[in-house]
């Protein structure tokens, strides 16, 4: 039985010498759960195609609100931008994931959905930021990139990932470190 051909995720634990998985330590959360999407809703070829990517996945799991906000924003800017029909759920969902990150980005007001019973009670106790990291930015990334690929192509998939990596930092070795902003939200919120 031939041996399938890995993801690019499993490729990125390899070279970051941790165990075999599509979850590594060394990358970001919200970027792993964009390239797994992108993987599962690529053909064969275009799964290839992912590979050369890997070295760029290493060593962008930084903590703070901007990495993992910027991920979503994109990820839903661009699924909301899709020619695609989206259901009014979908559009409602988007709408609040891409109101939350703005939110924690300083371009919004208020959070959205149901951030806005969470964020303030999880940040109270210094969770939030792990909270969204982990688990909701994964998710409403992930949903995005799903409804995204309803209409996209391998390329135009690959694309985004390549977006996702540039905003999330990813750089070979010797280029600049970026600066991030890991400062809690509750100025935001009890202000």
């Amino acid at each position: 039985m031939a041996r399938p051909e890995p993801c690019v995720l499993e490729l990125v634990s390899k070279l970051a010498r941790e165990p075999w998985t599509d979850r590594p330590t060394c990358v970001h959360p919200v970027l792993g759960s964009i390239a797994r999407m992108v993987h599962d809703h690529s053909t064969k070829a275009g799964r290839r195609a992912l590979l050369p990517l890997a070295p760029d996945f290493l060593q962008t799991a930084r903590p703070g609100f901007e990495g993992s906000a910027r991920l979503v924003a994109l990820c839903v800017s661009t699924a909301l931008a899709t020619e695609g029909e989206l259901t009014g759920q979908e559009r409602v969902r988007l709408s609040n994931a891409h109101q939350t990150a703005m939110y924690l980005l300083d371009a919004e007001e208020d959070p959205g959905g149901t951030a806005r019973w969470w964020l303030p009670v999880l940040d109270r106790v210094g969770l939030s930021e792990s909270f969204y990291r982990t688990f909701v930015a994964t998710e409403h990334a992930a949903e995005a990139v799903a409804i995204t690929a309803r209409a996209a192509d391998d390329i135009q998939l690959r694309r985004l990932l390549k977006q996702c990596l540039s905003i999330q930092g990813a750089r070979r070795p010797g280029a600049p470190s970026p600066s991030w902003s890991a400062a809690p939200v509750a100025h935001k919120l009890w202000s």
